[in-house]
């Protein structure tokens, strides 16, 4: 089994995302650690680009950071490998934008992504319908898809029946970052999408869910729940990275328990 199917056998899983390189390189790997180690399930790993297009501003500003510290794709990986040197098991999925990693080359990309120990991919800005060459080169790791309310059911049936790993559901339209309520329609939302996902794919809610109690609904509803920009604000304004990185994992992960 690997890792990510065996991460969901205890749902609803907690997901957090975080970007390497934020506030630093050493202090992102230690975060990343720390979550791991006290709630996260699987984890969504960032690699920053200049032109976040899904990103609302709080992972703008940390993605910029990280660039600005000197962050690149070669250095992120290093990092994912480092995780898994000290003994971090859980699925890492890397969410990043596709011009990085053409400029890297994406047989290479791909090859050093699996050396390191990387679960799978997202990747905002490259579509189902020219995804091609990069499935074929990722082979069984999977390129997890992103479905909006917005998506029209004929484009909600193919990306969920072609789905690997599980799939990536936006809960609002517009950009990342926490809201206030969650959308009275989600639970519709998470129906239509199983009707057309095979059976054993999972359906992983993100965007807008910002406090453990807001976690706790959706994961009634959702198979997983995604937290980002509230996990990136929390963190990266504490004194204490690591300790706020550790209290946050805990706190969601007791709320979806």
């Amino acid at each position: 089994m690997n890792r990510i199917e065996n991460a969901f056998k205890n749902k609803p899983i907690f997901m957090p995302y975080f970007p390497l390189g934020y506030p630093d390189l050493d202090t992102s790997i230690d975060v990343i650690e720390a979550l791991a180690q006290n709630g996260a399930d699987l984890i969504e790993v960032g690699l920053s680009f200049s032109d976040p297009l899904a990103d609302g501003p709080v992972i703008q500003k940390a993605t910029q950071v990280a660039l600005e510290k000197g962050i690149t794709i070669k250095k992120s990986l290093a990092a994912v490998a480092e995780l898994r040197k000290r003994g971090v098991t859980i699925p890492f999925i890397l969410m990043g934008y596709f011009n990085p990693m053409l400029a890297y080359g994406l047989e290479k990309f791909v090859h050093d992504a699996r050396e390191a120990g990387a679960d799978g991919f997202i990747i905002p800005d490259l579509p189902l319908e020219e995804a091609g060459e990069f499935q074929t080169l990722v082979g069984d790791l999977p390129l997890i898809q992103m479905l909006a309310p917005t998506s029209p059911n004929a484009r909600m049936e193919s990306i969920a029946r072609h789905a690997k790993g599980f799939i990536y559901l936006v809960s609002v339209t517009g950009v990342t970052g926490a809201r206030t309520t969650i959308s009275d329609g989600l639970g519709d939302l998470i129906n239509r999408v199983r009707e057309h996902a095979k059976q054993s794919v999972p359906v992983c809610v993100g965007f807008g869910i910002g406090t453990p109690e807001q976690a706790r609904q959706v994961g009634v509803l959702a198979d997983g729940v995604i937290v980002g920009s509230a996990c990136v604000k929390t963190i990266g304004e504490s004194q204490d990275p690591i300790e706020a990185a550790r209290k946050f994992a805990k706190n969601f992960r007791d709320a979806l328990r």
